[in-house]
């Protein structure tokens, strides 16, 4: 092996370290202005039950992957565009599923088949109030 032969993995690290780049927060607050609400990236997936007419319904549950959350919102990535008006949000903590309603805002296409939809947090829902809810898991 030559000695000054260039390390295999340096376009693998160049690579990667530009496309997290590209996609930092702090990179974008720099071009497009700061947001008035910060955002975590969260990766989870969640339960979402699509509400018609004032009701959830369970039986048009499907799941998505989280993307980012804010205190007043949260981005959903999605696998079709299918984007309920209202939905129910179901996450899966301390050993349980915890409801938050919401009022989807945007859907936006991201590429190769995937969509991201922006909800709008408005309430915590008990699963007492809602039959079937309880019926439903990951």
């Amino acid at each position: 092996m030559p000695l000054f032969c260039g390390r295999k993995d340096y376009g693998v690290q160049s690579f990667v370290l530009k496309l997290v780049n590209n996609h930092c927060s702090d990179v974008d607050a720099l071009r497009d202005g700061p947001r008035l609400e910060g955002r975590v990236n969260l990766t989870l997936v969640v339960l979402v039950v699509p509400i018609e007419r004032g009701k959830p319904r369970p039986e048009k549950t499907f799941t998505a992957l989280t993307k980012e959350f804010a205190t007043s919102g949260i981005s959903l990535v999605l696998v079709e565009p299918k984007a309920p008006d209202e939905v129910l949000l179901g996450f899966y903590w301390e050993g349980g599923l915890k409801y938050v309603r919401g009022k989807a805002k945007h859907l936006s296409p991201m590429g190769g088949g995937f969509y991201q939809l922006g909800v709008q947090l408005s309430q915590m829902v008990h699963v007492s109030d809602w039959p079937g809810l309880e019926k439903l898991s990951f």
